[in-house]
């Protein structure tokens, strides 16, 4: 098992992540696309026992709820990864990753949602809603 490190824009907060990611997938809902700014988020799923902060702890705000939030470092704003399925599993933004995952994203998910000045043009399958376990 291989372990990859993630941490935020300023270097406040470091995170270790297990490199066994259940699923990956290119978020296009409007709160995903408010949290990073960007056309889409790209997320890995994984338990949340497989993933640690490992520096900057103290330094983490949680937008939502511990076990249905987003956590953020409190200094530059990344966001680092989204708890969801009960606090049972974290999204893990791939942009943070400072190792490679071996995972790929496998779709794009909430495309019925996305913004209208992005054209997704690669081959991925595309999701009106949701799929799978997320």
């Amino acid at each position: 098992m291989s372990i990859l490190a993630g941490r935020c824009l300023c270097g406040a907060v470091h995170y270790e992540v297990a490199d066994e990611f259940a699923y990956s997938l290119n978020c296009h809902c409007s709160d995903c696309r408010r949290a990073t700014g960007s056309a889409f988020k790209p997320f890995a799923g994984i338990e949340r026992r497989k993933f640690a902060i490992t520096q900057g702890e103290d330094g983490i705000a949680v937008y939502g709820e511990p076990d249905a939030g987003d956590l953020h470092c409190a200094k530059c704003g990344s966001l680092l990864c989204s708890v969801v399925r009960e606090g049972q599993y974290v999204h893990v933004t791939l942009g943070t990753l400072v190792d490679a995952p071996s995972i790929r994203p496998s779709a794009h998910i909430f495309v019925g949602s996305k913004a209208p000045w992005f054209t997704i043009t690669d081959d991925l399958p595309q999701h009106q809603g949701h799929v799978g376990a997320q």
